[in-house]
């Protein structure tokens, strides 16, 4: 596969994520103007709530892990001496994931559909901005 078409695909799938997160800002946007969908959500069976704050707990962890190994990776560089900014990047990206799965969690944890509103926002914003961010830095040839 030639450079060209790597970076194409790459490309596309930047433009996916960035998508994504767009799609994740309308969600949120439409969510909230239906009160009795955000009380569904929030406010499962208490065994289901339980479960489901432990597992936006887990998955918190779980990125923040990543998100670190990812930044330290970053900072070290693929060439000596020099940084990986698209690594670092995605990085960044996941502390803000982390911080959306802890915005779900407390959703569940306080029956409240607000949180859930929070964590679409955060999510929706983090993805469309690092996205844009990993297209100017692939368009400026950087990595």
């Amino acid at each position: 596969m030639t450079a060209a078409v790597g970076e194409r695909r790459l490309g596309g799938a930047r433009l996916a994520w960035l998508l994504v997160g767009v799609a994740a800002l309308v969600g949120g946007t439409l969510f909230g103007w239906d009160a009795r969908v955000l009380d569904a959500i929030a406010t499962p069976p208490a065994l289901v709530r339980a479960a489901l704050v432990g597992g936006s707990a887990v998955l918190a962890l779980w990125l923040l892990g990543q998100a670190t190994a990812r930044l330290r990776r970053g900072v070290d560089g693929r060439h000596a001496g020099g940084r990986d900014l698209r690594t670092m990047i995605r990085g960044v990206r996941l502390v803000f994931l982390a911080l959306a799965a802890l915005a779900a969690g407390a959703g569940w944890l306080l029956g409240h559909p607000l949180p859930f509103v929070i964590a679409l926002i955060i999510a929706g914003v983090d993805i469309v901005e690092t996205s844009f961010l990993l297209l100017v830095v692939t368009a400026r040839g950087e990595r």
